[in-house]
């Protein structure tokens, strides 16, 4: 009844214009849903009557009255230019035909039009096996139809969530029709368990004096700040007015303008602002209606009842290979980690172990690099005070001062190289991959290793190459190999005369691979010795750490290529060669 109180607000909000319209008033129709009859609903509006009419001269306000079939029916045909229903039914009606809310009923209970409706479960006071809503399973439960919001949806939301699916047959639905308070005798009959109704209902009932309140209980209470009964469900916003798609925008400006600065009526109701319906939304989304009803053949949960069976089967088979999968990649996890962490402890050992050498050898250097710098310097001096004895004796001219100038600077520079050398060499950095021609990587090898120590073997280079043939690969780390080469052979040769000495390099191609092969001319070593030559901390020196050889393998391998060693032949000594892959453009 109060729901009629409801709709009779509704529509007298709409039968407000004079009685003398005339002919030419252009005829708006108000669809509204209604579960009853309509005959006796208009009073003595007369106020907002003329407050409308007033703010919308020239149209005619007609209502019709239909149910939900009706008044979708009507809006897909483009019948009405306004609509008024549940939330339910707007949200759906919005999906498919975009009509817009402009304002929401206000009940006087509520403190917010966004939570204004709901559904309260009730049972008599004296059950005990009901106490909460997971309790109604297997219970007879009063309901008015399955589309009422407050009657129905709301309270099947919230046991859905409880684990009791209505539709899937987990209560006995009692249908007892309209007007509500039919669901509320079926519990005084004994004929349900339970009785779904809309919020506020009971109170209102008690209030006229026809239930007492104590004769009943709500089931699973949710109490709301601000919200004068008790629902059982959380709170949704009430009746939206929609206009339809295609409605005049200034005459729903001015619809919404009239209603909204319209006083509470009689019975208290009011218009708010329009409610935000995204939680009816959600709702018609888990109970797959609305714009959700093709969920109910497609979804996961719709599929379960028809093929529960068959399902349960291929969840369990497909969850034994997830297991499997899952232990899979558990492992290839595992050991992708270990893998990288192995690699990685061994490319930076590989770092450490390569910087040791580079310090051994310049350990050896640095005796030397006094020498190579006297050189410059005493020619720097020699020529300073050469310049200062003919200026004290008045012989100076502009070309003598040119040309000791330039002696001078070419001196630093040749100093600034030696030293240079040095630090790069000494230099721990990451690899750097380089295109460079290998002639040009091979020749300042050589350079560099003919200034490193004094008594040096020349170098022969036999170059048997095409020119411009190209390395890619860190070529600071190649000239490294191939100065500690060269400074083997030449330890290899110190018990030879100067004369006898010499290191023989050969540039060749062997296959798809660069080669380059350094020889030296001392005594054969035993096989034995041979075979452990690159092996760490093996070395026939009495000051060796024996790293150098086992780094310049390691620099090799990481480049794609190998260090090998053989007897030369038919003269003496070892060769060591460097095989590295030609670079090619197409690759």
């Amino acid at each position: 009844m109060f729901r009629i109180a409801l709709t009779r607000f509704v529509l007298a909000v709409f039968m407000i214009l004079p009685a003398c319209a005339t002919a030419s008033e252009t005829t708006v129709r108000i669809g509204v849903l209604s579960y009853r009859e309509l005959d006796g609903v208009l009073f003595n509006w007369a106020d907002i009557q003329s407050k409308l009419g007033a703010a919308i001269p020239g149209y005619k306000f007609e209502l019709s009255p239909m149910d939900g079939k009706q008044l979708h029916e009507a809006v897909r045909q483009g019948e009405l230019g306004f609509v008024l229903t549940n939330g339910s039914q707007y949200v759906s009606l919005a999906s498919e035909f975009g009509i817009q809310r402009i304002a929401t009923i206000m009940l006087p209970e509520a403190a917010s039009p966004q939570k204004a409706l709901g559904s309260t479960v009730l049972t008599l006071a004296g059950r005990k096996d009901v106490t909460r809503l997971s309790d109604l399973r297997g219970k007879r439960i009063a309901v008015v139809a399955n589309d009422a919001f407050g009657g129905y949806l709301a309270a099947a939301r919230e046991l859905l969530g409880a684990g009791v699916d209505l539709e899937a047959g987990d209560a006995s639905l009692v249908y007892v029709g309209f007007p509500m308070s039919l669901a509320i005798d079926a519990l005084r009959t004994n004929e349900a368990d339970v009785a779904i109704v809309r919020t506020c209902l009971i109170e209102q009932l008690a209030k006229q004096g026809k239930l007492q309140l104590a004769d009943f209980k709500v089931v699973s209470p949710r109490p709301e700040p601000g919200f004068k009964c008790v629902p059982s469900t959380q709170l949704y916003p009430d009746w939206p007015l929609a206009a339809a798609g295609d409605m005049d925008l200034e005459l729903a400006k001015k619809v919404a303008v009239t209603l909204l600065s319209m006083p509470p009526s009689i019975k208290g109701l009011s218009w708010s602002i329009p409610a935000d319906y995204q939680p009816i939304l959600e709702l018609d989304r888990d109970l797959m209606i609305g714009p959700y009803a093709e969920l109910r053949t497609s979804s996961f949960r719709g599929l379960m009842k028809n093929y529960r069976p068959y399902l349960l089967t291929a969840l369990l088979v497909l969850f034994g290979v997830a297991v499997y999968f899952i232990r899979v990649q558990i492992l290839v996890k595992r050991r992708t980690i270990e893998l990288r962490e192995s690699r990685a402890n061994a490319y930076r050992l590989q770092i450490k172990t390569e910087h040791m050498a580079r310090l051994s050898i310049l350990g050896e250097m640095a005796s030397t690099l006094a020498h190579e710098l006297n050189q410059p310097l005493a020619t720097i001096a020699a020529y300073a005070q050469g310049l200062e004895r003919n200026c004290a004796s008045g012989q100076v001219n502009a070309d003598m001062v040119t040309k000791v100038n330039r002696e001078i600077v070419a001196q630093t520079e040749r100093a600034d190289k030696v030293i240079r050398q040095v630090r790069t060499f000494a230099r721990k950095r990451m690899a750097a991959s380089e295109l460079r021609p290998i002639a040009e990587t091979v020749d300042e090898a050589i350079d560099n290793f003919s200034t490193m120590l004094p008594a040096l073997p020349p170098v022969n280079l036999d170059n048997r190459l095409p020119a411009g043939k190209m390395l890619k690969a860190d070529h600071q780390q190649i000239q490294q190999v191939l100065i500690n080469l060269m400074k083997n052979a030449a330890d290899a040769m110190i018990s030879l005369p100067p004369e006898g000495r010499m290191i023989d390099i050969v540039l060749d191609r062997t296959g798809k691979d660069l080669t380059i092969a350094v020889a030296d001319r001392g005594p054969k070593p035993l096989p034995e010795t041979l075979a452990h030559l690159f092996e760490p901390f093996f070395t026939t020196k009495p000051d060796g750490l024996g790293l150098g050889l086992p780094i310049c393998k390691s620099i090799a391998e990481a480049h794609s290529g190998k260090l090998s060693v053989y007897p030369r032949e038919p003269q003496p000594g070892l060769v060591f060669q460097l095989n590295l892959p030609e670079y090619r453009n197409n690759e």
